[in-house]
């Protein structure tokens, strides 16, 4: 589709220094929106902003952790300053670590809980008037995880399809005041997620290898790829989508255990 109808719309991105967040941002910009750009590093966003363009006039950067009892008063009120409104909400922001239901300690599962789930409650609740009078719309990041249940990953899992619960949920009370909420489940996709969550460059390695299998079309994904979906659902063209969480996996959600 040549032209989105993102134009000039007001647009939160969270997770926006690396992966799929990133990838996001840079699309909503090329459609021509104006951003709101979120993540822990001023460093990672001034980076960003460069590599978009260094124009201030549509890139608004906040240097925020999401966990933060204010983040999401402090968020939404700085982009309402710097722009206006707000028209679309993507919390990208997430995180991911190993531990089962013997090995996981409770402050590890409250962190995961915290980042994944909690901060984007608190984000869609303080956008929502904003949303509410733009008739606009959110799209979550959640994962193939939310979906199928995997070994290891216990708090991640449930932190993911507590999000995809919460999509639903919310599209179902916000659809008669014109707010869309959706969800994309990424399976496997190439960003610094994993790294972040303990593996090292080898056994990053190792398991993007592995994944090949695990997928059935035989590779994991693009940032890129995943971020074309939010801008989808973002757009008018999705405009009689909501509650949906969408598989964007090469098929990894269709898969049992083996």
């Amino acid at each position: 589709m040549e032209n989105m109808g993102l134009t000039d719309k007001i647009v939160i991105v969270t997770g926006a220094s690396s992966g799929i967040g990133k990838a996001a941002a840079r699309l909503f910009y090329r459609e021509g929106a104006r951003l709101c750009l979120v993540s822990r590093s001023a460093d990672a966003l001034i980076a960003v902003r460069k590599e978009l363009g260094d124009d201030d006039e549509r890139i608004h950067i906040i240097a925020k952790d999401v966990t933060h009892a204010d983040s999401a008063d402090f968020i939404c009120e700085g982009t309402i300053a710097r722009f206006g409104w707000i028209d679309v909400l993507v919390n990208a922001a997430g995180i991911i670590a190993t531990g089962s239901l013997e090995t996981t300690d409770i402050k590890d599962f409250d962190y995961m809980m915290n980042i994944n789930l909690r901060s984007v409650f608190l984000l869609i609740q303080k956008a929502l008037p904003s949303l509410i009078e733009r008739k606009g719309n959110v799209v979550n990041v959640s994962s193939v995880t939310g979906l199928r249940s995997f070994p290891d990953v216990l708090s991640y899992c449930v932190s993911k399809a507590a999000l995809d619960q919460l999509t639903r949920c919310a599209a179902l009370e916000l659809a008669a005041k014109g707010v869309r909420i959706n969800a994309v489940n990424p399976g496997v996709t190439i960003t610094e997620l994993h790294k972040r969550g303990g593996m090292d460059e080898k056994k990053y390695d190792a398991f993007l290898q592995h994944s090949k299998s695990t997928h059935p079309l035989g590779r994991v994904g693009d940032p890129t790829e995943i971020a074309e979906l939010i801008l989808f659902l973002a757009s008018p063209h999705a405009g009689w989508i909501t509650g949906a969480t969408y598989s964007i996996d090469g098929g990894r959600s269709l898969t049992c255990a083996r």
